[in-house]
Formats: C-alpha cells, structure tokens, sequence
C-alpha cells in the first residue's frame, strides 16, 4: 500500500446503507475511509456525487474511490467524465480483480440494487488487493472512438 491509503466513499440517497457498510470494511482492512455522503434518505441526483468522488481521486487527495447507486451504471459514467478517472462498475469480484489488473481503474463503482452486502464485501476485497499488471495497454485520457 503506498502512502496513500485514502478511499473516497460516495454514493446517491438509495446506497447509503451499503456505503457505510463498505467504509467499515475498509476501515477494518487498514484504509482511510473519507465518506463525503449524503448522510440521508432525501432523494438525491447521482451525477454530482460520482463527480465529487471522482474530482477526490483526481486530484490525488484519494488513492481509490468506490461510488454506489441503484444500478453503479449511472454514478460510474458521471465519475468517468473526470479527467485521469478509470472507473468500472462491478457485480462479481472476477470483475473488480480485471478492472485492476487489466485497466488500472482507479475508482470502482457498485450496484445496490444488483448485488447484496456480502457480495459487495468480496467485490471491494478483490479490486483492493488487486495490482495492475505492467505492460498492458492503458486507454489514454484523451481517447475517443468516434
């Protein structure tokens, strides 16, 4: 672990539970939770907490951000807008341990409606203890496909 052992926590109003749940976990691994909300069960717009995580890990203030919503679809396209953000949204640890490894995602997006606690756990577990692997290639910032 490098000296920045920070993860920004984030997710919309239906996550909230599960987020705590998360920054407990972590905690308890030896990682500096900084969970920036919301802290109620008022709707809330996905798009500004994904940039908000994202903006975290940009910045270098966070090694590693995780973001929930309903779905992790919404909340990871937001954050993806953020320059120098590789975030993937994941429902199985096979996943979150390629997105390391493969793609060096920097932040990991979760779907509260898609997955349970449990599982969540083994998700944040294998995208935590997973390295990149030097040598693969790395979309580049800038990319587009159009």
């Amino acid at each position: 672990m490098t000296s920045n052992n920070r993860i920004v926590l984030s997710s919309d109003h239906s996550a909230i539970q599960l987020r705590q749940a998360i920054a407990v976990h972590i905690a308890a691994l030896g990682w500096d939770a900084v969970d920036i909300g919301p802290t109620t069960p008022q709707s809330t717009h996905y798009p500004k907490h994904g940039k908000a995580a994202a903006q975290r890990v940009a910045c270098g203030d966070c090694r590693f951000g995780i973001i929930l919503c309903g779905t992790g679809q919404g909340i990871m396209m937001a954050a993806n807008k953020v320059k120098g953000i590789r975030c993937g949204v994941c429902a199985d640890p096979f996943s979150a341990r390629m997105i390391r490894q493969h793609n060096d995602a920097n932040m990991l997006s979760i779907g509260v409606r898609v997955v349970g606690e449990g599982l969540a756990l083994d998700i944040v577990d294998a995208f935590l203890t997973s390295r990149f692997e030097a040598g693969r290639p790395i979309i580049p910032v800038e990319y587009s496909a159009i």
